[in-house]
C-alpha cells in the first residue's frame, strides 16, 4: 500500500518517482528542494493567511451585534452607572442613530458613541422609534439604561409653545416671546424678510394670517426666524392637504381669517363662508360691502368687545369693510385648520347676513332678508342691554 501525505491529498496524486541507487543519493542531498514542493508550502501559507484574516473580519461584524443582542459593551467603552447629575438632551428632528450617539456622547451621558449604538442595535424596532424631543437623562449612565429612556416616548419632556387660532401676527409675537424668551422685536425684524421665513410670494410680504395657529415644539435655541419658518410652513401644508390650488392660497386665508374673527363654533363656519361670498356680489342688498365686525377690529388693534361703534367703522382703512368693497387686502389674523376648511368649501345658502345673538355661548343666526336680519340684531341688542359693558 502506497503512503501518501496530506499535501497530496489537497493537490492531487503525485506521478511515482524512479527508485535512486546510492551514488544518486548522495548526489540529491546537495540539490536545492524541488519548485513543486516550494510552491506547495507557499500555497498552504497563503491559504492560511485568507483563512485567518476572514476569521477576524467576520468576528469584527459580530462582535458588536452579539453584544448589542445581550445589551452588553465594553467595559472600557461603557459607564457602569445609574449616573448623577440630570443634564437635558434634546434629540432633533431628522437625526439618526448616529447623531444621537454623539449628542449623548458629548452631554456626558455616554462614555462611547460605540456603546450606545451596540444598545441601539440590539433594538432596532424601538429605535427606529425615538422622537423628537428634550428628555432628562443623567451624566455617566449605562449605554442600555440611555437608549431605554429615549425609547420611553413617556419619558419627553413637553415644552410646547401653543398659539391659538384668529391671533393678529403682533398677538403671535407676544406669545411666542412669552413662551421662549425671544424678543418680541426679533420676532418682528424676522417677519420683515420673507425669504428667510419661507412665506410664499402670495403673501406679498406679509405674514399676517401665515402664521398657523398649533402647539410647537422648537428647539431649545431656535432663532425668532426659525420659530416663524416652521409656522409658515405648517399653514402651507395645511392649505395642499386642503387641496387649495396655490394662486388661491392668499384669498381662501383672507376668507378663513374673517370666518375666525366671526364664530367660534365649528358647525357655523361654512355657513359664514357662504355669507361672505354671497356679500361680494355687487348687487342688492349688500352692494358689495362685508361689514365685518371683525376687519373693523383688527383696523382698531380692539379686542374684548362685540359689535363695534359708529367711529370704528367710519375709519378711514382699506380693512373697514364697512367702508371699502370687497375682501379687504390680506387676512385680518392667523386662521385655524376648521376655517380653512370652511373656506375651500363654504355651505350652499341663500343667507346674506349672520348676527351672533348671544355672544357667551356663540348661538348665530342666518337671515336672507334685511328684515330678518333686523329682528336678529334686536336680540343681540337685548343681550348686550343685559350684559353692560360686554358690547
Amino acid at each position: 500500500m502506497t503512503h501518501h501525505d496530506f499535501t497530496e491529498t489537497i493537490f492531487g496524486e503525485e506521478p511515482e518517482q524512479p527508485i535512486l541507487r546510492r551514488a544518486d543519493l548522495h548526489r540529491h542531498r546537495h540539490r536545492r528542494p524541488p519548485r513543486r514542493s516550494r510552491r506547495r508550502w507557499l500555497v498552504l501559507l497563503l491559504a492560511a493567511v485568507l483563512i485567518g484574516g476572514a476569521a477576524y473580519a467576520a468576528w469584527s461584524i459580530l462582535q458588536p451585534m452579539v453584544s448589542g443582542l445581550f445589551g452588553q459593551s465594553s467595559s472600557a467603552e461603557d459607564f457602569p452607572g445609574p449616573g448623577e447629575g440630570e443634564v437635558q438632551v434634546v434629540v432633533e428632528p431628522g437625526q439618526t442613530g448616529e447623531d444621537i450617539a454623539t449628542t449623548l456622547r458629548e452631554a456626558g451621558v455616554v462614555k462611547t458613541r460605540t456603546a450606545y449604538l451596540d444598545a441601539a442595535r440590539g433594538d432596532p424596532q424601538r429605535a427606529a422609534g425615538i422622537q423628537p424631543g428634550a428628555y432628562a437623562l443623567l451624566k455617566g449612565m449605562r449605554a442600555q439604561d440611555a437608549f431605554d429612556t429615549l425609547a420611553d416616548p413617556a419619558n419627553r419632556v413637553i415644552q410646547g409653545t401653543t398659539i391659538r387660532e384668529g391671533l393678529w401676527a403682533s398677538e403671535t409675537f407676544a406669545a411666542l416671546s412669552k413662551s421662549t424668551g425671544v424678543p418680541v422685536a426679533e420676532y418682528e425684524k424676522a417677519a420683515k424678510d420673507p425669504d428667510a421665513i419661507g412665506l410664499p410670494p402670495q403673501a406679498d410680504g406679509n405674514v399676517e394670517g401665515w402664521l398657523f395657529p398649533s402647539t410647537y415644539e422648537f428647539a431649545k435655541k431656535a432663532t425668532a426666524a426659525a420659530q416663524l419658518k416652521e409656522m409658515v410652513a405648517q399653514t402651507v401644508r395645511v392649505l395642499e392637504e386642503a387641496g387649495i390650488p396655490e394662486d388661491e392660497w392668499q384669498r381662501t386665508l383672507t376668507i378663513a381669517s374673517i370666518v375666525e374673527g366671526e364664530v367660534n363654533g365649528d358647525a357655523d363656519r361654512a355657513k359664514v363662508a357662504r355669507v361672505i361670498l354671497n356679500r361680494l356680489d355687487d348687487g342688492p342688498p349688500n352692494f358689495g360691502l362685508l361689514q365685518m365686525d371683525s376687519t373693523v377690529h383688527f383696523v382698531a388693534k380692539e379686542r374684548g368687545k362685540a359689535g363695534t361703534t359708529d367711529a370704528q367703522r367710519a375709519a378711514d382703512s382699506p380693512y373697514n369693510t364697512y367702508k371699502v368693497q370687497g375682501l379687504p387686502p390680506g387676512p385680518i389674523g392667523n386662521p385655524g385648520a376648521a376655517s380653512i376648511e370652511a373656506a375651500a368649501r363654504p355651505a350652499d345658502g341663500p343667507w346674506h347676513f349672520f348676527v351672533t345673538v348671544d355672544p357667551s355661548t356663540g348661538q348665530t343666526k342666518f337671515a336672507e332678508t334685511q328684515a330678518e336680519h333686523d329682528r336678529n340684531v334686536q336680540e343681540f341688542q337685548a343681550w348686550c342691554s343685559a350684559n353692560p359693558g360686554k358690547c
